[in-house]
């Protein structure tokens, strides 16, 4: 049996920390004690968990004394405040952020991929990747380690859960501003912070994150360097361009890779049929492959329409969709908890 531990839930009321919440329980994460952190302006406010109410406490460096876990998804300012923080007090920090995730001193962790990265924790602090990454590292690794990898060229179309409750907000307000024929008010997309915003319903933004000088977006950057991070391979060739589609939850990718080794179509179903938190579907002549609409609130990885490059027989082209807010966020941190648990390194 799993040893109980003292867990903190850092940004419970954000899209991914009800995720988290709601996976905490499905689950049955061993917990020997919770408690939910926030801001002061939302410090005081009840929430409910498990079928008991708490009151959401103040996030201060002392809330962390006597925690073993503490879950983070409240925004990078406050992870850059209070993780070092909570890691100083003896807890692991699991990092839903992008803070810290390229940290040499902080490990980067898709369990399917790189576990055994668990084992030497210098800070304290663990770092979730980005939902986008998670997915695709997630599908490709059982292929890699197969027949190698050497090259990733990745177009996502990411729902707008990703940009938070506000953007789901505004994707279901602009749906019924179209509908009823008035003008369609755009405050949140592509960027929260930019001058400009663009609609999102009836649209799709080739911009997640801001632009970087060399023209790609901070959310293309990530998923580049944090896939090499995470599968130990720079001089891995990768390229993303990332799309916001007006899509509530769960992110499709469309991902062209190019093998080490030959192989054949078969043998990547073969490979994908065993690989743990991965579900193949696909049957073209039956028209079955991933959508997100049946993503949603599912916790694999779904890949499909996988096809050999028809000039390059190491090319291969695959889809891939998961929950963004499960696999791609909540889920993955508590799966990066239960890990841990598992190897006896908590």
């Amino acid at each position: 049996m799993l040893k109980k531990l003292n867990v903190a839930v850092v940004g419970a009321t954000g899209a991914v920390g009800t995720k988290m919440m709601e996976k905490l329980v499905e689950r049955k994460f061993p917990i020997a004690s919770i408690k939910f952190l926030a801001s002061a302006r939302s410090a005081g406010n009840k929430i409910e968990f498990n079928g008991e109410t708490y009151t959401i406490e103040e996030a201060k460096p002392e809330s962390f004394e006597g925690i073993d876990i503490a879950l983070f998804s409240a925004g990078g300012a406050v992870s850059e405040a209070l993780a070092p923080e909570a890691a100083k007090r003896g807890a692991i920090v699991i990092d839903n952020t992008s803070h810290f995730r390229m940290d040499p001193e902080v490990p980067l962790v898709v369990p399917e991929v790189n576990r055994h990265a668990l084992k030497t924790i210098p800070k304290g602090i663990i770092a979730n990747p980005n939902c986008s990454t998670i997915q695709m590292v997630a599908a490709l690794q059982p292929i890699r380690e197969k027949f190698g990898l050497t090259k990733i060229v990745v177009s996502t179309y990411q729902a707008v859960s990703g940009s938070g409750i506000a953007a789901i907000d505004e994707l279901r307000d602009q749906s019924a501003q179209w509908d009823a024929g008035k003008n369609v008010e755009a405050k949140v997309l592509p960027v929260k912070s930019d001058k400009k915003h663009y609609p999102i319903a009836r649209n799709v933004i080739p911009q997640i994150d801001k632009f970087t000088d060399n023209g790609f977006t901070y959310e293309e950057m990530k998923m580049i360097n944090e896939t090499k991070k995470i599968m130990e391979a720079p001089e891995l060739k990768v390229a993303a361009t990332c799309v916001r589609v007006p899509v509530v939850s769960g992110h499709s990718e469309s991902v062209y890779i190019e093998l080490a080794e030959e192989a054949t179509v078969q043998q990547i179903f073969d490979v994908l049929k065993d690989a743990p938190g991965i579900v193949l579907q696909d049957d073209v002549t039956q028209q079955v492959y991933p959508m997100p609409i049946f993503a949603e609130n599912e916790e694999p990885t779904f890949v499909g329409r996988i096809r050999q490059d028809l000039d390059n027989k190491k090319g291969f082209h695959l889809w891939i969709v998961s929950d963004n807010l499960l696999k791609g966020a909540a889920l993955n941190s508590i799966q990066i908890a239960e890990a841990m648990l598992e190897d006896n390194l908590l």
